[in-house]
């Protein structure tokens, strides 16, 4: 199963060829509680993430090159938040009722944020690895090579997306229909298990190891060194990062198991799918849960982001001075040494 698919419990098959149908049951997952939490991380997500969006947007000089990835990394998320009420509506239903044309281009749309994701995850990484382990700022001053790298980020997402939306279909299945992968389409099973292993590689598991190993060297260097700015400038970075592999890392092992399964790797049981089936559905729904998550952390982790918005918002007369004064503890600008720091951290 992708990132954008809504998990088809009622009649799902493991094998890419057609299997003995079997019965399955989750009644212990309830899908009323899943729908009204769509909806909540819907709301949260479209007013978290534009609100980091202006926030970023309005920061003029002092700008890094963190600032511009964790913008777009919020345009992700918002993108991913958009598709929610649409998914919402398929539960509730038990149907899709929107069509091949949304199917597909909400699958896609959820597919690209997914990666983009990630990927801007991966940048950042570097990027911290880059300015506090080998001390140079190049990238932070050269915002027209981090308009490229995000560019390359867009473009590449599309590109890793494109057999979901060539495969993902509006079908009808015993009197429903469902928005899913065609297996009856004539896509040859090596091919479609590659698709998915890449998936797994390119869409999670090596983006993971850049990240550790580049926090790894970050974290053994800020232990080592005496500058309190940088120890505070990589507190939410962490958090962002923590966040994503605690939402996105039990999917994407029940989603390799499920590939496992398929390729016949995994014993093929009426039980391991009844099973595999719960624990997938539990599983995207943590998942779907982290594109309102970061805007959160910014706002309680984060205090230059914090006292950023607030003067943002005192300039608009939506907070009084009494409010700015109380809660922003410290100037965004006040140390020449945080300078390259980013300003949403």
């Amino acid at each position: 199963m992708s990132s954008s698919e809504v998990y088809d419990y009622e009649n799902y098959t493991t094998s890419f060829l057609p299997a003995s149908p079997c019965k399955s049951s989750l009644d212990v997952v309830n899908s009323t509680g899943i729908v009204l939490g769509y909806i909540v991380v819907f709301f949260f997500g479209l007013m978290g993430n534009s609100v980091v969006m202006i926030a970023v947007w309005t920061m003029k000089t002092h700008r890094t090159s963190t600032d511009i990835y964790l913008m777009h990394l919020a345009i992700a998320d918002l993108l991913f938040s958009l598709t929610l009420p649409f998914w919402a509506v398929y539960i509730h239903e038990s149907n899709w009722i929107f069509g091949t044309f949304l199917c597909k281009l909400l699958s896609g749309v959820q597919e690209v944020a997914f990666y983009s994701c990630v990927f801007l995850l991966a940048c950042i990484s570097i990027d911290r690895y880059m300015a506090i382990v080998k001390a140079t700022q190049f990238l932070s001053k050269q915002h027209h090579v981090v308009r490229i790298v995000c560019f390359s980020v867009w473009l590449g997402a599309t590109v890793l997306s494109i057999p979901i939306i060539i495969q993902r279909e509006a079908l009808q299945i015993n009197g429903f229909m469902f928005c899913y992968e065609n297996n009856t389409a004539e896509i040859v099973d090596s091919w479609r298990l590659g698709l998915r292993i890449v998936h797994h590689v390119l869409g999670f598991f090596f983006p993971l190891l850049v990240m550790l190993f580049c926090y790894g060297y970050t974290v053994g260097t800020l232990f080592r060194s005496r500058n309190s700015q940088k120890h505070k400038a990589m507190r939410v970075i962490l958090c962002v990062v923590l966040a994503f592999v605690i939402c996105w890392l039990p999917n994407n092992v029940a989603e390799f198991v499920d590939t496992l399964m398929r390729g016949g790797l995994i014993e093929d049981t009426c039980q391991n799918r009844d099973n595999l089936a719960v624990v997938m559905y539990s599983t995207q729904a943590l998942a779907f849960m982290h594109c309102a998550i970061n805007p959160i952390l910014y706002a309680f982790v984060g205090k230059k982001f914090r006292n950023h918005l607030l003067s943002l918002l005192f300039k608009k007369g939506l907070v009084a001075r009494e409010v700015l004064m109380r809660y922003r503890a410290g100037s965004v600008y006040s140390s020449g040494s945080t300078r390259h720091t980013s300003v949403t951290l």
